[in-house]
């Protein structure tokens, strides 16, 4: 059975971080692109970041470049969304998913349930 549990959500105020971590069972996660998406209330589920397989490149949304870093460790089957600088509209679920190739919010084949974050003062 194939499981991503996200953790590290929570309050924080503007300008603070969080480090979001995201552990895969089921898998074997260097063989998949995992990437970070969120959903504000209201909105659609968007993406955040992705990395490719066993160390690839990653890419960021547009609205978190320059603030937000996508890691992984395989060893741990885990990845992780280190996020500085946050701002009210980071504020959403945020959920981890994986697929074999590909990283976008239509086409990922696995979804955790995921972790809240609200930033507000």
């Amino acid at each position: 059975q194939v499981q991503l549990v996200e953790s590290g959500g929570g309050l924080v105020q503007p300008g603070e971080s969080l480090r979001l971590s995201c552990v895969t069972s089921g898998i074997t996660s260097r063989l998949y692109v995992i990437g970070w998406f969120r959903q504000a209330p209201g909105k659609e589920r968007e993406d955040v970041a992705c990395m490719a397989r066993s160390l690839g490149s990653a890419t960021y949304a547009d609205s978190v470049k320059g603030r937000f870093t996508i890691s992984r460790d395989d060893t741990k089957n885990s990845v992780y969304l280190q996020m500085n600088g946050l701002k009210s509209e980071d504020s959403g679920v945020y959920y981890c998913a994986a697929h074999p190739s590909s990283c976008w919010v239509d086409g990922m084949d696995y979804w955790g349930k995921g972790t809240r974050v609200t930033v507000s003062e």
